[in-house]
């Protein structure tokens, strides 16, 4: 066997294999002779059938099975031995394999194409500068959350009419008569002028709409007619409403039972506790998006001051082949740059790890695990759950056939590269209010 390397340029190459009979012809006959003693054929005794019918049987099928099984092996030992990093997987020359006469050579040349990590470096110091941001919580915010807490555990009314932000309950008509459906409406996010048509209103009532005019998206339009977006895609919206019942929500009383339902049993005990808890969980939650935020902005700077070139018309290729069939050359242009910074991270991310020796320890793995599990409880009943949390993240590290704890490690390491980042980048911080800062991830 001859296997070469032809280097187009710094990240792409090709890698060449020359097969000759003696390289494979011992593995194929000792095949053929393992079917002969396996193989069930009519005229024959089991074990018995000539190696000669076997091969006029499956004796293609087993050269064309060896040859494979021989190439692939030699490719990925190929790569591991010459400490090649490549991005993808290796593509075979697909017009060369068509090309291919399985009945008449004996001598085989086979050439896989691969996308190769060009060397690059990772400048880490103070001059990179990024911004995050701590969203300040005032007494708006706080209200604003304490009544949509007590929207969420309130209790639903049906007065005979309706008054502003009542839900109304009817039947939608298609003014041919072809759709009637029946649905809940609200029409608080109408504009003001169509709102107004669903107060006053009472059983039996009938309110002439527009719904191509009330929802503007298509999806929402379909669901409250009972079809799908397809089915509605040239639907006239003009529809009478015919009201069913009024639904009016009842805020439910700050109190102690709204305490409980919130928190849970006796963790807050009085209105300011409740203000504080609450306080402390839009905080919990807004540095989860500020977090996000800071970590986006970290990964889109570096990248930015970070040369990769990247193989990008193999890896389009390889992004296709991948895909078997359920993605599209025009689905790649749209998405390629989205994975190719993605790609270009966790090189990035690969190389700092390397660079400065960031592993995931065991004990890391096991903390990520138990906090991951702890959070989908949501600390609800986990004083009960310590004597068993040691069974469950052994059960999840375990599942997947190794595969979650392989994501979970990754994750460790992900986390570790940030915090390194952290430390060697300069990072300034600001307050401002929740506006301000969606203003910014908008822009």
């Amino acid at each position: 066997m001859d296997i070469t390397l032809d280097k187009k340029n710094s990240n792409e190459a090709s890698i060449k294999i020359k097969l000759i009979e003696a390289d494979y012809q011992s593995k194929v006959d000792e095949k053929i002779k393992d079917y002969s003693k396996k193989a069930n054929v009519n005229g024959f005794r089991p074990g018995k059938v000539p190696t000669g019918i076997i091969k006029k049987m499956y004796g293609k099928s087993i050269l064309v099975e060896e040859i494979n099984h021989l190439v692939g092996h030699a490719i990925q030992d190929y790569i591991r031995d010459n400490e090649l990093q490549i991005l993808g997987e290796p593509l075979p020359n697909q017009q060369q394999v068509d090309n291919v006469d399985w009945d008449n050579q004996t001598d085989f040349e086979f050439e896989y194409n691969i996308g190769l990590v060009d060397e690059f470096s990772v400048d880490l110091t103070k001059k990179l500068k990024v911004k995050e941001y701590a969203i300040k919580i005032d007494d708006k915010v706080i209200d604003e959350s304490i009544d949509n807490v007590k929207i969420q555990f309130g209790t639903m009314e049906n007065p005979e009419v309706s008054e502003a932000d009542d839900l109304l309950y009817g039947t939608l008509t298609s003014e041919d008569g072809e759709i009637v459906h029946d649905t809940t409406l609200d029409p608080a996010p109408f504009g003001k002028t169509d709102a107004k048509k669903f107060v006053g209103k009472k059983k039996d009532d009938v309110i002439k709409v527009d719904l191509n005019k009330l929802f503007k998206d298509e999806a929402q339009r379909a669901a409250h007619v009972g079809k799908t977006a397809d089915e509605i895609a040239d639907m006239d919206g003009a529809f009478t409403f015919t009201v069913k019942n009024v639904n009016r929500r009842v805020p439910a009383e700050i109190n102690q039972d709204l305490f409980d339902k919130t928190f849970g049993p006796g963790v807050v005990n009085s209105e300011d506790e409740f203000r504080s808890k609450v306080s402390e969980t839009i905080g919990q939650n807004y540095k989860r998006e500020t977090d996000s935020w800071l970590i986006k902005t970290i990964q889109d700077k570096i990248i930015e001051k970070t040369s990769i070139p990247l193989p990008d018309s193999f890896l389009k290729d390889w992004l296709k082949v991948s895909g078997e069939g359920k993605v599209t050359d025009a689905d790649i242009e749209k998405e390629y740059e989205i994975y190719a910074d993605q790609l270009r991270w966790n090189l990035i991310v690969g190389k700092i790890a390397k660079d400065n020796e960031i592993k995931p320890e065991h004990e890391d793995v096991l903390a990520a695990t138990r906090a991951m599990i702890g959070a989908q409880f949501g600390g609800s009943g986990l004083g009960q759950l310590a004597d068993q949390m040691d069974s469950f993240v052994d059960n999840y590290l375990q599942g997947e056939n190794g595969q979650n704890y392989m994501k979970m490690a990754e994750q460790v390491q992900q986390q570790k590269v940030l915090d390194f980042i952290k430390e060697k980048i300069e990072i300034k911080s600001e307050e401002v209010d929740l506006e301000k800062f969606k203003k910014i991830v908008q822009n």
